[in-house]
């Protein structure tokens, strides 16, 4: 079951959530998946997602490399959530650490995310914390700017249908370290 940990509610009755649990079992409008540009989803989130979503989650993301090329960091694509309790799985290209302007990445792969769900009408969406698993994305830092991204994104679009972002963390430990960093974050 997953946990919602903090709710902080922004302009114009949107709402942030830090939530501890499966991105999987997330009953919103889309989750985000942490791709890779080409969508193969062999690791981390973006296998656990595309198991869970069955076939369809992996075939329809080749579809669209081959319609659309690979995916950017500003451009998320986005598939049908097979059978995952969600309508949509967002594919979102988080930087590589180590590879150069990963701050500006983070930032694009996270707001491209959110004007995706907005441009499919959708109210809800849970992301993971891009980039900070397999990519090597030191969690601190990370977790400012994802934070900054979702803050920025709800205030200067205050009239699009999102309402409301769930940051999802798996295990207690990350849960927690989110959580003592949104306080850093607030109190800066």
């Amino acid at each position: 079951m997953n946990k919602v940990l903090l709710e902080y509610p922004l302009p114009n009755k949107n709402s942030f959530q830090i939530v501890q649990g499966d991105i999987t079992k997330e009953k919103v409008d889309a989750i985000v998946n942490a791709a890779n540009s080409r969508l193969e989803h062999g690791g981390g989130v973006a296998w656990t997602i595309s198991r869970k979503g069955g076939d369809s989650v992996q075939h329809e993301s080749q579809e669209w490399v081959r319609e659309h090329g690979e995916v950017s960091h500003a451009e998320p694509a986005w598939t049908s959530a097979g059978n995952l309790p969600c309508r949509y799985v967002i594919h979102a290209v988080g930087p590589v650490w180590g590879d150069g302007d990963e701050d500006a990445k983070l930032a694009d792969a996270v707001t491209g995310s959110l004007r995706v769900a907005s441009e499919l009408g959708l109210a809800s969406v849970s992301l993971p914390a891009i980039s900070t698993g397999i990519f090597g994305f030191p969690k601190e830092r990370a977790a400012r700017l994802i934070f900054a991204s979702i803050e920025n994104y709800l205030t200067q679009n205050t009239d699009d249908s999102l309402k409301q972002v769930r940051l999802i963390l798996y295990g207690q430990a990350d849960a927690e370290l989110y959580l003592g960093f949104w306080r850093d974050y607030k109190n800066k």
